[in-house]
């Protein structure tokens, strides 16, 4: 195949949950889009990027980060995406129905990565104190919000309330009911509000974070995935990861994984906090699936085409022509590594993800070996790049 097109990936191993790829592709760019796939392409004049011995799979989505806020110091989108492989962000709940409008000017609009959003249902957003007031929870204002930024905003948040009621979990899910989105529940069950109730107020599409936290009983006694948490799935409950500082514990994975319960969704909750000892990156995150057993490409379609399904943006994280050119090459490094989780317990592993290049709209925004460079001594003259 040939053709005028802008950029060619050559050579690179295409994972592409969406289209059942799963082996040699090329993969064409032209006007920031995907113009075609195929096992060769020729480049005519076409500028090439060889992507030999790694694998290319759509721009990883992140559906748990924070990027706008307060809490435990949120990280600025481009810097802590795009040299993962990530493409697409979406922060949860940083941004009350207080402060979008700040949040979009000063953080979405600039950024290169793909910004989306839960809107908290906390009206001042996650900033600590104003999180326990349950006069800042209000269902109706949140729902304007969503429904005011509906291209930027995929449903509502709750997080961190300590109360004994359900103002702000079960604000969030009003919220998302009024504006017909999904919500997305960080949940620290209560005596008076428990986690069996909180998935069956849940609608289906609704979204339970943490999946392994130690603070969430997904284990029975008997270590066992609890019937009820089972038949949430069922109903269509959505179960992600958000690993972050303190949410993601071998001792709850390790037995979940083995009774056939992994996320839907895979997520850092990336923050400053979680970047440091846990290392929840994506590459990462990812690498410590692989290392719980699931397959690759289970762990990539869980990164790609899962969540562009669960936040309702099917145009996302695929790479099918005409689709925007959003993607990633990673190398799959062999050897013996670890790999740490909130518990600050060890895990040993055989393989670990590292990006080496992000494409977004077409354009490259990461390189990490300069594969879409020319050596120096071969550049010619030298030219300031603004």
């Amino acid at each position: 195949m040939s053709g005028d097109f802008d950029l060619i990936i050559q050579g690179g191993h295409l994972i592409d949950p969406k289209n059942d790829l799963d082996g040699p592709a090329d993969i064409a760019v032209k006007d920031g889009l995907v113009a075609a796939v195929a096992e060769r392409i020729e480049p005519s004049s076409a500028k090439v990027i060889d992507v030999s011995g790694l694998y290319v799979t759509p721009g990883l989505i992140d559906i748990h980060v924070h990027v706008y806020g307060g809490y435990q110091g949120w990280l600025f989108p481009d810097q802590h995406a795009l040299p993962y492989g990530v493409t697409t962000v979406v922060d949860t709940g940083g941004a009350g129905w207080k402060d979008f409008a700040d949040f979009k000017h000063t953080i979405i609009d600039p950024a290169q990565t793909r910004v989306l959003a839960f809107v908290n249902i906390v009206g001042a957003g996650m900033i600590g104190a104003p999180e326990q007031d349950v006069s800042e929870m209000d269902p109706a204002l949140c729902a304007a919000a969503i429904e005011q930024y509906r291209e930027q905003v995929v449903g509502a948040k709750s997080a961190h309330f300590g109360g004994p009621g359900w103002e702000s979990a079960g604000g969030a899910i009003e919220a998302a009911r009024q504006s017909n989105s999904i919500a997305m529940i960080d949940f620290a069950p209560r005596p008076t509000r428990t986690y069996e109730e909180l998935l069956e107020r849940m609608s289906p599409g609704d979204i339970h974070t943490h999946l392994y936290a130690a603070h969430i009983p997904l284990l029975d006694e008997d270590k066992k995935i609890a019937d009820y948490v089972r038949q949430a799935r069922q109903r269509g409950i959505v179960f992600d990861t958000g690993h972050g500082g303190g949410s993601f514990w071998f001792r709850i994975a390790v037995p979940a994984m083995a009774q056939d319960f992994p996320p839907d969704t895979i997520s850092t909750d990336l923050h400053k906090s979680s970047r440091m000892l846990p290392n929840a990156t994506m590459p990462i995150t990812m690498s410590k699936f692989l290392s719980l057993g699931m397959p690759f490409q289970e762990v990539v379609y869980r990164s790609t085409h899962r969540p562009a399904e669960v936040i309702r943006h099917p145009q996302l994280g695929h790479l099918s022509v005409g689709a925007e050119a959003d993607l990633a090459a990673f190398v799959l490094h062999e050897g013996d590594f670890a790999f740490v989780d909130s518990g600050r317990t060890r895990m040993r592993g055989r393989q670990k993800l590292e990006c080496e290049l992000t494409l977004r709209e077409g354009r490259v925004v990461w390189d990490l070996n300069g594969r879409s460079l020319v050596d120096w001594d071969k550049a010619g003259e030298y030219r300031h790049l603004a």
